[in-house]
C-alpha cells in the first residue's frame, strides 16, 4: 500500500526545499540523511557527557567539621585524587593510621600539610 502524500518540506542539513513522500523525512537525500545522523550521535554524546558530569558528588559540609577523615573525604576536602593522597602518606608528608582496613587522617595533619606549603 503506497501512500500518495506529497509534502514539502525543507532539509535540516542543507536547507534546500524538497518532496517528502512520509511525514517523518527530515532530510532531501542519503548524504543528507548520514550528516544528520551523526550530527545525532554526536550529540547525544555530549548530552550523556554533561548528565554524567552532573552527577558528580557535590561537596560534604559536614567533612569539614570532622576530626578524622577517610581518604575520599580527605580527597573532596583538599581537590586531589586518592593516588596523590596515598603518594603523601607513602612520602611521610601527611600522616595517617589505619583502623582496621581503612585508612583514617587527621584533620590537623592536613591542615599542617597546607601550613608548610605557604610562602
Amino acid at each position: 500500500m503506497s501512500s500518495n502524500i506529497r509534502i514539502e518540506k525543507t532539509c535540516e542539513v542543507c536547507g534546500n526545499k524538497y518532496i517528502a513522500k512520509k511525514t517523518i523525512t527530515r532530510s532531501c537525500s542519503l548524504t543528507c540523511a548520514r550528516l544528520l545522523y551523526k550530527r545525532t550521535k554526536r550529540d547525544e554524546k555530549i548530552e550523556a557527557a554533561i548528565r554524567k558530569e552532573a552527577v558528580v558528588k557535590p561537596f560534604n559540609p559536614s567533612i569539614s567539621q570532622k576530626e578524622f577523615l577517610t581518604i575520599d573525604e580527605a580527597c573532596q576536602l583538599i581537590n586531589a585524587s586518592r593516588w596523590t593522597i596515598y603518594r603523601l602518606i607513602d612520602k611521610g608528608q601527611l600522616k595517617a593510621g589505619k583502623v582496621g582496613r581503612n585508612t583514617r587522617i587527621p584533620r590537623t595533619a592536613i591542615n599542617e600539610l597546607f601550613k608548610l606549603t605557604e610562602v
